[in-house]
């Protein structure tokens, strides 16, 4: 599996058949809704074109960050 940040304004662009979330409502966002992440498999979406793709231990590390922690 790969992952990708976007910002949220990014969000609007997502293509949900090419990702592994299905709709804007299941993303997840950071602490003050500014940034988002998708998850996929096999080959790169188009609309994620120049974008770092990060592996699962990447993005396991990157959501242990104050951003991301709930305040729950």
């Amino acid at each position: 599996m790969k992952y990708v940040f976007l910002t949220a304004s990014e969000a609007s662009s997502i293509d949900f058949s090419k990702v592994l979330q299905g709709s804007a409502s299941t993303l997840r966002y950071n602490n003050d809704n500014t940034k988002t992440f998708v998850k996929f498999n096999g080959d790169t979406p188009s609309f994620l074109n120049g974008k770092t793709i990060l592996n699962r231990s990447e993005i396991l590390e990157e959501l242990k960050k104050e951003e991301w922690k709930s305040e729950e």
